[in-house]
């Protein structure tokens, strides 16, 4: 996928986090640190299984972490790798 492509993700990945983040996703900006926002370590397992659904992906062991789930972007980043 390319850089545009990736931005296309950025509002599927907003209305996930907006379900499944438990916390208000509409003031966070891409770059944003989510965990500072008030994602939980509980929150990022619902979110990461809701993603898994929506894109079709699965998050292998090594991108299950905080880095991966960090920001939107990385979240972008994560999921453009696994769909190439």
């Amino acid at each position: 996928m390319s850089a545009t492509e990736t931005s296309l993700l950025v509002p599927e990945i907003r209305e996930v986090l907006a379900q499944h983040g438990r916390f208000p996703v509409e003031n966070v900006s891409e770059a944003d640190d989510l965990y500072n926002a008030g994602l939980t370590s509980l929150a990022t397992v619902a979110v990461m299984l809701a993603l898994e659904d929506k894109f079709n992906v699965e998050f292998p062991d090594s991108l299950i972490g905080r880095r991966t789930f960090k920001s939107i972007d990385s979240i972008a980043e994560a999921i453009t790798k696994l769909a190439a």
